[in-house]
């Protein structure tokens, strides 16, 4: 039995799926070599900038003095090209030499002042592979997993090492057609977890604007702030989505409703007998206290009516019932009062 009072009602969607960090990344190698070092292991905490790997950089330092000296070489050229140009200039204007080897001395100047723009471009190339030989941490996290060690060759491109951001994550879930339209970014949700009593809260930020090949479902995003580092990639979670709430208002739990030609009744106890009691049905959604799945009494019952919680089958209206207080239970559910109950059959007419 249950005393009908009222409380909150919520219009929930129940999803489910695994948890993920909002910001992940993959360290890749930018250049081709022979790993020198590695400073991070699995679990380890790292700074966004901080050097975590070492390619050989030997070759690279080649490369760039070698580009650095046909800078040099390129501006030399380019002196004496300019150098050239000036003289014949003078020449030409006074009448010395021709227009046509005026022409030709500008020419060269301009191939030489080419060559050093390429050089100089040569050496900055050169100087960035020198550069990417250290590798950096791109985002401040945790390593997740290592897949490289001192004295390996790697490629470019070759993944060393993945990071995750743990303080905040996010509940992937895939979402079918059907309900989708219900969903919109903003949307409360009760996250709960694998290992965790109570539920976390958080809130849809992103939804998918495709579906999902063969499932036809939508990918939705929940997410929920992880400051102390509890939370896990790829744990696995349930959320309930508030879609619609009322206070104040007379609900009962769903089992207690039953059929009657048509009518929705419940069973009501009135000075110890029992009455079928018919009622007007508003929203469906589950109990502000946690109880379990609930429907708004429009009409029909008034606050601290008592009613029976349950489907018990057909009852005999008219009987006569003998309450018992049921034991107390280790964590009685708030805005509910159970008790047991034994029918007597009604009297004969």
């Amino acid at each position: 039995m249950t005393r009908v009072q009222a409380g909150e009602l919520r219009q929930v969607l129940q999803l489910s799926g695994a948890i993920r960090a909002v910001n992940q990344a993959q360290v890749k190698a930018k250049v081709a070599g022979e790993v020198r070092e590695v400073l991070v292991r699995e679990g380890e905490t790292v700074k966004a900038g901080q050097v975590v790997a070492k390619i050989d950089a030997s070759e690279y330092q080649a490369r760039l003095d070698q580009a650095r000296g046909s800078l040099q070489a390129a501006r030399a050229q380019l002196a004496i090209a300019a150098k050239s140009r000036d003289n014949n200039q003078a020449l030409v204007a006074k009448g010395f030499i021709s227009q046509n080897a005026f022409d030709n001395a500008s020419s060269q100047y301009d191939i030489a002042r080419g060559n050093v723009e390429s050089a100089q471009g040569a050496l900055d190339v050169a100087q960035k592979a020198l550069n990417d030989t250290v590798i950096r941490a791109p985002i401040a996290g945790l390593v997740a997993s290592r897949t490289v060690q001192p004295g390996e060759k790697v490629s470019v491109d070759f993944r060393l090492l993945d990071l995750v951001d743990l303080r905040q994550m996010e509940l992937e879930a895939a979402v079918p057609t059907t309900d989708i339209l219900q969903l919109a970014p903003g949307q409360e949700a009760a996250v709960r977890l694998e290992g965790l009593a109570t539920p976390l809260a958080g809130r849809i930020v992103r939804i998918n604007p495709a579906t999902q090949a063969g499932s036809r479902s939508v990918l939705t995003y929940i997410q929920i702030d992880n400051p102390q580092g509890l939370l896990k990639v790829g744990m696995f979670g349930q959320a309930q989505v508030t879609l619609a709430s009322k206070t104040g208002v007379l609900a009962v739990p769903q089992a207690a409703i039953q059929d009657q030609a048509g009518t929705p009744i419940v069973y009501a106890i009135d000075n110890g007998t029992l009455r079928q009691q018919a009622v007007r049905l508003g929203m469906r959604g589950h109990d502000g206290s946690g109880s379990g799945e609930a429907v708004e009494i429009l009409d029909g019952l008034a606050p601290g009516a008592l009613i029976v919680r349950n489907n018990l089958g057909k009852l005999p209206a008219g009987a006569k019932v003998r309450l018992a207080q049921a034991a107390p239970a280790a964590f009685p559910a708030p805005h509910a009062v159970t008790t047991a109950a034994s029918v007597a059959p009604a009297a004969a007419r």
